[in-house]
């Protein structure tokens, strides 16, 4: 036997079977999940899996409840974002004192050049990376994690399209920013 009628029967036959394969792809209706319904588009009603599965608030106290802990945690984000701010300033201003306490242990050296009045910070100094120090750079490292990790979790929040939590991110971030917002080196610049 040939090839041929078989490829010509396994073309024609084939899509016969996958039309009833048993899975309905509509996109029309909310997706059934194990506890909780995943409408795609933004709603008000309750029902929607908020992180993992047993979190599903499908009373009005479970939503309400939700609501808070995401308005909660919005303001949580923007403190965070603050203290990393705050730090950054700190860390910046503790290199710069560093960087002049060494300049001028360099210039103390008899015959070594004078620094110019105009900058107490020499030249080469300027444009310099500081170098590694475990106490900053692990700090900041854990206070960017966290921050991701909190903005991650806001994101898969937003993600159930549900217009309360959306709503309750919003205001949370707004009035987190209300609170910390005067700390970040951006809002002393104005």
């Amino acid at each position: 036997m040939t090839p041929w009628p078989v490829l010509a029967l396994c073309l024609f036959v084939a899509p016969i079977f996958s039309q009833s394969n048993g899975m309905d792809m509509s996109m029309d209706v909310p997706m059934n999940l194990a506890v909780g319904n995943m409408l795609p588009y933004l709603h008000f009603t309750p029902g929607d899996t908020v992180w993992f599965p047993g979190w599903v608030p499908s009373s009005a106290g479970g939503m309400v409840g939700t609501c808070i802990g995401v308005f909660l945690l919005s303001i949580l984000e923007r403190w965070l974002a603050a203290c990393l701010e705050l730090a950054e300033k700190h860390w910046a201003e503790r290199a710069s004192i560093v960087i002049i306490e060494r300049s001028d242990d360099v210039t103390s050296l008899p015959g070594s050049p004078t620094p110019s009045s105009s900058s107490s910070i020499p030249e080469k100094s300027k444009w310099r990376l500081p170098p590694f120090a475990s106490e900053i750079d692990i700090a900041r490292g854990v206070l960017f994690g966290a921050q991701t990790i909190i903005k991650v979790l806001l994101m898969l929040t937003v993600m159930t399209f549900q217009l309360a939590f959306i709503l309750s991110i919003a205001i949370g971030s707004g009035v987190g920013e209300t609170l910390f917002g005067r700390f970040s080196l951006s809002s002393q610049e104005h």
